[in-house]
């Protein structure tokens, strides 16, 4: 997948001398001690990452962590004290005033925790602010606004004042300003944050379904574990201006770095985030529609001691499954295909199926789950035990 942007060792300190902290941060001391010792504060110190073209990258920590302050050093928002953040091959904090403000109207948009929505103007205006900034003229603002606020689910609201709306239509105003200017990148900075709970999670389907037709390349900050987890490629989790760890949301819940991660995410229910592409089981034995009848299907079971065994193509697209009963009483049909036998009702769910939603499929088979891919090629098999023995490990590592 292609890089869209690399944010290289930038570092920002607050205050006059930069320098001195600098220094003292490369020398390994934490920021306290450097707040107290040069009266400069550390926001954010040697951080690095990728986000790639496409990906939703949540950056998540507590209050302090240095978050917001990097989601404002890429755009440059905030000037970075030190470091390089590239954007599509150009490096941002090479631009000067000119050049930055051309380079954000083509490639960023910006949604805040407050709406900082106008009262005074109508929603659609709200919405055709920035391209009006851009100097854009009133019909092609107009028809790109009234796009944006269709896909935010608004159509119709654009008359209509923000002090008319309720908070969680406030804020999909602020994503429907940002979306009418159709950037590569969008920064959301605690979008959500300042909706209750049922708002916020509709928000967050709302982005994700916006996301598959949209592909934008999104940077969002949180604080709250389980909205990274719903809406996260992958997550890179802060302490005082550093990065601790960075990965999917498996990776560190299944291998967190330190005791701080570990503790970060004690409380999150396993099976909620594994998927499964984590507990399937490549398929010891399949038969080879077209190639293999009933007798083979029913040697490769016994050798392998299953009582049924998927059958695919000879590309590996599932086709169905059989049993041992099935193909014994082929045999005795004297029948030399397994098509007639073959059982096609059967359930395939893709890698990235949360295993909390396995328990209710496995409970209606009487035999194993395939996972399949977009190609419909057999990559897994999930039976019952291999889900349980993968939420019990993932438990395990998640306590050690």
């Amino acid at each position: 997948m292609t890089v869209k942007i690399t944010v290289n060792d930038v570092y920002k300190i607050f205050g006059a001398h930069p320098e001195k902290a600098m220094e003292m941060l490369r020398a390994g001391h934490g920021k306290d001690e450097i707040l107290k010792k040069t009266k400069q504060g550390v926001g954010i110190a040697g951080v690095s990452f990728d986000v790639r073209e496409g990906e939703i990258l949540v950056v998540m920590g507590l209050s302090g962590s240095g978050k917001s302050t990097l989601v404002r050093c890429i755009n440059r928002l905030i000037e970075p004290t030190a470091g390089s953040i590239v954007v599509d091959d150009v490096d941002v904090t090479t631009l000067d005033t000119e050049e930055l403000r051309v380079f954000r109207q083509r490639h960023f948009g910006m949604v805040f925790q407050n709406f900082a929505l106008f009262p005074h103007r109508t929603v659609l205006e709200n919405v055709e602010y920035g391209l009006e900034v851009q100097h854009v003229d009133a019909t092609t603002r107009r028809k790109a606004s009234v796009k944006a606020l269709e896909q935010v689910g608004l159509e119709g609201w654009g008359e209509s004042y923000p002090a008319q709306l309720s908070g969680g239509m406030q804020q999909r105003v602020g994503l429907a300003r940002a979306l009418a200017l159709d950037p590569d990148i969008m920064l959301m900075d605690e979008a959500f944050s300042a909706l209750d709970p049922l708002i916020r999670r509709d928000m967050q389907s709302e982005l994700l379904s916006l996301q598959e037709t949209m592909q934008k390349t999104i940077v969002f900050i949180s604080h709250d574990l389980d909205e990274a987890l719903k809406i996260g490629d992958r997550i890179i989790l802060m302490k005082d201006g550093v990065i601790v760890q960075e990965g999917t949301a498996e990776q560190i819940l299944m291998n967190p770095a330190n005791d701080y991660v570990a503790k970060f995410v004690e409380d999150v229910n396993i099976s909620k985030v594994l998927t499964a592409s984590s507990v399937m089981r490549k398929p010891e034995e399949v038969a080879i529609l077209g190639h293999d009848g009933p007798r083979a299907a029913l040697r490769k079971m016994k050798r392998v001691g299953i009582s049924t065994i998927f059958v695919v193509r000879r590309n590996g697209s599932l086709e169905g499954i059989i049993s041992a009963a099935d193909a014994v009483d082929a045999i005795k049909r004297n029948e030399d295909d397994i098509v007639t036998f073959l059982n096609r009702d059967i359930h395939a769910v893709s890698p990235d199926t949360p295993a909390s939603e396995l328990f209710s499929v496995l409970a209606e088979m009487s035999f194993p789950v395939a996972v399949v891919n977009e190609a419909n090629i057999l990559k897994g098999i999930i039976v019952k035990s291999a889900l349980l023995a993968g939420l019990a490990e993932g438990v395990t590592n998640g306590n050690d």
